[in-house]
């Protein structure tokens, strides 16, 4: 049974005691300094000088220095920055203020680049990890409302007896101690967060949702209609196995489509599927994903910006974008190019 921890676990006291730097501000940056900065904590986002995003923390009533002076400044640093930008800034901007520095926490989101060695701390400064199981938005909605979303925690090896309890009272003013805090390790929120990315959240259900809508178009059926029932209905069963796992789900639809759960899901999802899963899995493990992830980021990223445009183009896109245009209750969203 996992170790879980909540309010009466945690100590405010440690983090509103600390000065914080958030290094970013994008989907969990602005949450993370939203969250901390109404919890009572002093925040400062460590931002570039070209960055975009510094009008937007400064409306927001947030300080904003460059990630090196924030820092300098900082007794808590969390890197909120996308994983392959993190070596660069950790090397050129924080290191200099943070390696070796027993008087200091570093804290990450994701695990990546601790955990294949991308960067690799100096022994001497405490390392850690809370990560939020929910984008940034849905932090900080739920805070505000509040509640809180779920979060992981880790310390990382060598790291002194004060990292773990200022980490938890980290995550108490992120609010994720009011819904529970799960101890884990660097290496086990790093691969199985990556493989629930690839095998099953994005990968596997954008790929299965794809595979629907081209089958019954292929067939003569109306794109239209496909993608009422590939697409648009998934959220109604996302939310029920939200609410009450497989169980409820079935409880909810009809015996027709249980039936059919049954019969033809194991088609679907057979021996082959599995053991795909368990090659990502294994990929995931040996370095050799973030290897290639970060080779292609390296050279310039071109096969993900032309498979990124290819997507953005698909009949199943196309479609749904027409749709959604005509249902203002769905609030839809458009991503351009270059977004």
């Amino acid at each position: 049974m996992a170790t879980l921890y909540y309010d009466r676990d945690a100590d405010p006291e440690l983090i509103k005691g600390k000065k914080v730097g958030v290094i970013g501000y994008g989907s969990q940056g602005h949450a993370h300094a939203g969250n901390l900065a109404d919890a009572g904590v002093r925040v400062k986002v460590g931002l570039p000088p070209t960055s975009g995003s510094i009008a937007t923390a400064r409306a927001a009533g947030h300080e904003v220095a460059p990630p090196a002076e924030v820092a300098a400044w900082a007794d808590v640093v969390m890197v909120l920055a996308p994983d392959t930008a993190q070596p660069k800034l950790w090397r050129d901007h924080l290191a200099p203020h943070l390696d070796g520095r027993p008087d200091k926490l570093l804290l990450f989101a994701h695990g990546f680049n601790v955990h294949y060695g991308t960067i690799a701390p100096a022994p001497g400064l405490d390392v850690a990890l809370i990560a939020p199981k929910a984008p940034g938005h849905r932090v900080r909605e739920t805070y505000k409302d509040g509640q809180g979303v779920p979060a992981l925690i880790a310390v990382h090896a060598g790291a002194s007896a004060a990292a773990k309890p200022l980490a938890l009272s980290y995550a108490w003013g992120l609010g994720s101690t009011r819904a529970g805090v799960i101890e884990t390790t660097f290496a086990e929120e790093t691969e199985t967060d990556l493989f629930g990315e690839q095998a099953v959240l994005c990968g596997g259900v954008s790929h299965l949702v794809r595979a629907g809508f081209e089958t019954l178009c292929a067939a003569g059926y109306q794109p239209e209609v496909a993608y009422f029932e590939c697409l648009h209905e998934l959220k109604l069963i996302v939310d029920l196995m939200y609410r009450g796992g497989l169980n409820y789900m079935r409880y909810s639809v009809s015996d027709t489509a249980e039936w059919g759960d049954y019969v033809a899901g194991p088609r679907i999802v057979g021996p082959e599927v599995k053991a795909a899963m368990q090659a990502i899995l294994a990929d995931i493990k040996s370095g050799a994903f973030a290897r290639a992830w970060v080779d292609e980021y390296q050279a310039g990223a071109p096969r993900f910006t032309a498979r990124r445009e290819a997507e953005r183009t698909q009949p199943l896109e196309e479609v749904g974008a027409k749709l959604r245009a005509l249902m203002p209750f769905l609030d839809a969203v458009t991503v351009k190019p270059g977004d």
